[in-house]
C-alpha cells in the first residue's frame, strides 16, 4: 500500500468516527426530549458502519486491495421508550406516566469514549504516515 491509499484509508476512518461522535452527540442533546414532529418521544440513533473498496475512486492499481470505512447508514433504535412517573409533565398520560428517550447517558457517554479513542488512533496512524512520507523524501535528496 502506498502513502497516498494509507491517508485515504486513514481519512475514511476518521470520517465515520466524526459522523459517529455527531450521533452520540445528537443522542445525548435529546435524551430529554419527549416530543419531536415524529410523534413521541425522540428515539436514539445509531451509525452502521460498512467497508468501502477505494477501486470506485482511486487508480485501480494504486487502491489495489485497499478498503476504507464508510457509514452505511444511521438506524433508529425501535426499542420503546422508558416510561418515567411525572403527573406534571406536559406529556403525561391520564395515569401520569411519560414516553421518554430510550437514551442511556452512561452507554452514550461509553460510546463517545470509544469513539474518540478510534479517532484518536487514526489521527496517530496518520502521523506516521506522514512522518514515514517525509522520511522518504528526504532519502531521495
Amino acid at each position: 500500500m502506498d502513502f497516498l491509499t494509507s491517508f485515504r484509508v486513514t481519512e475514511s476512518a476518521l470520517e465515520a468516527q466524526r459522523l459517529r461522535l455527531n450521533t452520540i452527540a445528537e443522542n445525548l442533546a435529546n435524551a430529554q426530549t419527549t416530543r419531536t414532529s415524529e410523534g413521541g418521544p425522540y428515539k436514539r440513533r445509531d451509525p452502521i458502519f460498512m467497508a468501502r473498496p477505494f477501486d470506485s475512486f482511486m487508480d485501480a492499481e494504486m487502491a489495489a486491495g485497499a478498503t476504507g470505512v464508510a457509514v452505511d447508514r444511521i438506524v433508529v433504535d425501535q426499542n420503546q421508550p422508558r416510561m418515567q412517573y411525572d403527573p406534571t409533565h406536559p406529556d403525561a398520560g391520564a395515569d401520569g406516566m411519560v414516553a421518554m428517550p430510550n437514551v442511556d447517558a452512561m452507554t452514550e457517554m461509553v460510546n463517545m469514549m470509544s469513539a474518540s479513542r478510534s479517532y484518536e488512533a487514526n489521527v496517530s496512524v496518520l502521523n506516521a504516515a506522514k512522518s514515514m512520507a517525509l522520511k522518504a523524501l528526504e532519502i531521495g535528496r
